[in-house]
């Protein structure tokens, strides 16, 4: 499903508009009869209710506007609140006004301090409060008297329903900066705004629902829009059930680069997840003295030794034994476990040299970039790389603040640029692809802040690549079945507890769930 910036949905807006020809007046109708059946629903059961409505001064206003005509005339009493003189009001707004004015509606002024206290008065006998204050072209912070009134509406007992985006609330970010209305339901149009899926503007707009206000569907799938939001819909249709006639070859051979002393837990969770994820052959290649702990763990993975330094590290004299691997495999990963040292650069710079296949970079595969990543251009091979905070920071050259403040845009540029699939872990976890599109993952919880939780996921994608996905398919599906391995976990055992192998046993139920 896509998700829209502000600026996106006023395009959508401006050309339903004028190549369609649809009245901005039907959008805005409709708009308010999506929110009249969220209120009438809220509704039901209570007798005489009593409505307030927050309308602004923009056209969020208007369906305000709108949603209290359909309410006084569905036999409630409805009290609606404008925060902007009459004559402000763009038209159709402007429209909507002189209807409830020759209704005969209670309409009052919101503009002064003593406003308040006729607000404070309804809100005290309020069943359901519209907040139709401002619209998705907010930025910033609410100005003093707009916070207070913010302030009055998450004090009052009043079920809160958000027209398009809760006042406050930044539609392309979810930043609130100060005072924001925290509703308890949201009605979004078209498709949902990137800051109502995003912390903290998530949490500030309760349950949301996405309306149909009639924008032609040309228009919610325009080749433009570039970000996405990763949904069970778009995940089941990169799983049908296997060939009677195939074999363990038909889906494809994972190799895993990695491993050093005191980490060899790392390579062995990224082969078995791959394992678990469907692939047909594993192979784990680590420093030959690792060996004998691995064999030990699962008898599926097969495990080819490498010459090592005196510090039990990958050694530069192994990279033609991982030449040979490489020919032979469908797809590797490089990392876990590896260690930082001195010779970790030119491991993957051979890597990617003699690879004629995917290569997933993580961890300590991340590292031996040693902040260049320019290795990593022009490559004839798709390239994956999946970094948390930290590592992105390095990547980037940026704080971690910096990154965790704008991780899509930050992740869209990388990828972009160097010309790679970048998997941005963390809350939210994103998918960029080199032609600029951006998936938004919103499966999992904090249990799998946990070690060893990256190193399944690599495992998990690395298993989808072997299988035939496309690499931009793979690491999309395997980050949203990554994060419900999460959840099924955290139903059952809750969150502190979790490990990584836990994450690895939910995988075989959950994609036969989706097939």
């Amino acid at each position: 499903m896509k998700l829209l910036y502000a600026q996106e949905m006023k395009w959508i807006d401006q050309t339903a508009m004028k190549d369609y020809g649809i009245p901005g007046i039907v959008l805005m109708e409709n708009a308010g009869l999506r929110v009249v059946e969220c209120a009438e629903w809220v509704l039901d059961s209570c007798e005489d209710p009593r409505v307030v409505v927050l309308a602004g001064k923009g056209n969020n206003g208007g369906d305000g506007l709108v949603i209290a005509r359909h309410l006084m005339n569905a036999g409630m009493k409805v009290e609606t609140f404008l925060t902007a003189e009459p004559e402000e009001l763009p038209a159709d707004a402007y429209t909507n006004y002189c209807i409830l004015k020759k209704m005969k509606a209670d309409l009052f002024a919101l503009r002064e301090e003593e406003d308040l206290n006729r607000l404070t008065l309804s809100l005290m006998t309020a069943d359901l409060l519209i907040d139709a204050l401002y619209g998705i072209g907010f930025q910033g912070r609410l100005n003093e008297f707009d916070a207070g009134i913010a302030r009055l509406v998450n004090w009052s007992r009043a079920v809160v329903i958000a027209v398009d985006i809760p006042s406050g609330v930044e539609a392309d970010s979810g930043h609130v900066h100060g005072e924001a209305i925290i509703a308890d339901y949201t009605v979004t149009f078209a498709l949902p705004k990137v800051g109502l899926v995003l912390e903290p503007g998530k949490d500030y707009a309760g349950t949301l629902s996405v309306a149909d206000i009639s924008i032609p569907s040309a228009l919610l799938n325009h080749q433009e829009l570039k970000t996405n939001l990763i949904t069970p819909r778009d995940i089941k249709t990169f799983f049908t059930p296997r060939d009677p006639e195939s074999h363990k070859g038909s889906y494809g051979h994972v190799l895993v680069i990695g491993g050093s002393p005191g980490m060899s837990g790392a390579p062995a969770m990224t082969a078995y997840a791959a394992l678990r994820s469907g692939a047909g052959l594993v192979t784990s290649a680590v420093p030959e003295s690792l060996l004998p702990v691995l064999e030990s763990m699962h008898m599926e993975i097969m495990h080819s030794p490498l010459l090592e330094s005196y510090a039990g590290t990958i050694s530069l004299d192994a990279l033609p034994a991982i030449g040979n691997l490489l020919g032979a495999c469908s797809v590797c990963a490089i990392g876990p476990g590896m260690s930082q040292y001195t010779e970790a650069r030119a491991v993957l710079h051979y890597v990617l040299e003699k690879a004629g296949i995917p290569i997933v970079i993580d961890a300590d595969g991340i590292n031996a970039l040693q902040g260049d990543a320019s290795i990593l251009k022009d490559r004839q091979i798709p390239i994956v790389l999946t970094p948390h905070p930290g590592e992105m920071a390095r990547l980037s050259g940026k704080s971690i603040a910096e990154v965790q403040a704008n991780r899509i845009e930050i992740a869209r540029e990388f990828a972009l640029h160097y010309g790679v699939v970048l998997v941005l872990k963390g809350n939210k976890t994103i998918v960029a692809t080199p032609l600029g599109e951006v998936f938004i993952n919103i499966s999992g919880n904090p249990g799998m802040a946990t070690a060893g939780s990256g190193d399944v996921l690599t495992g998990i994608l690395c298993g989808f690549i072997a299988q035939g996905m496309r690499v931009q398919d793979a690491a999309v599906a395997a980050v949203y079945i990554h994060g419900m391995a999460g959840d099924h976990v955290a139903t059952v055992k809750g969150q502190r507890g979790m490990t990584a192998g836990d994450l690895i046993e939910e995988l075989p139920e959950l994609i036969y769930e989706l097939e």
